[in-house]
């Protein structure tokens, strides 16, 4: 079934051949990621700046300002990981990387790709009537997705005849 890896060591030696033929990746929850979490860094930090400058009757001091500041850093590299899924295709399969892991699927035990009725994302469907939520492609994508969607497809019958 399929390998997980969070993490990739051995990627190839420089020179090496591309093994992917297609990659995807989000193009409008990207963006808006990074507008949030540049805003909350920085609502974050005018925050911390701003912490021992007033009246309240809390005494705060220089690490409770830069305690302030790390949590508006650390929230907003959390928000960040939501720029990491990604889809790539293959002559070996599908690898599927959301907001965590990575998941290889090859070719036999991929059935094709869905995109369903008022989901946000597409998803791989996989034999035994299980499946994959695909974030990189989302219906925000609109057009974006719908070419994913299509490449997609088309290699996913080439490599299944190959097969």
């Amino acid at each position: 079934m399929p390998v997980v890896r969070i993490f990739r060591r051995n990627t190839g030696s420089p020179g090496h051949a591309p093994e992917w033929d297609f990659e995807v990746r989000p193009r409008r929850a990207v963006r808006t990621a990074w507008v949030v979490a540049v805003l909350i860094a920085a609502a974050f930090t005018a925050g911390g700046v701003w912490l021992r400058s007033g009246s309240t009757g809390v005494n705060f001091r220089v690490a409770d300002q830069i305690a302030m500041i790390g949590i508006g850093l650390l929230g907003a590299a959390a928000v960040l990981l939501l720029t990491r899924p990604r889809v790539r295709v293959g002559p070996r399969g599908v690898s599927v990387r959301n907001v965590l892991g990575d998941n290889d699927f090859p070719w036999e035990y991929i059935r094709g790709v869905s995109f369903p009725d008022r989901k946000s994302w597409a998803r791989l469907e996989l034999v035994g009537d299980d499946y994959v939520p695909m974030l990189a492609i989302r219906s925000n994508d609109k057009e974006h997705a719908a070419r994913a969607m299509a490449r997609l497809r088309e290699l996913g019958a080439k490599y299944s005849e190959s097969k």
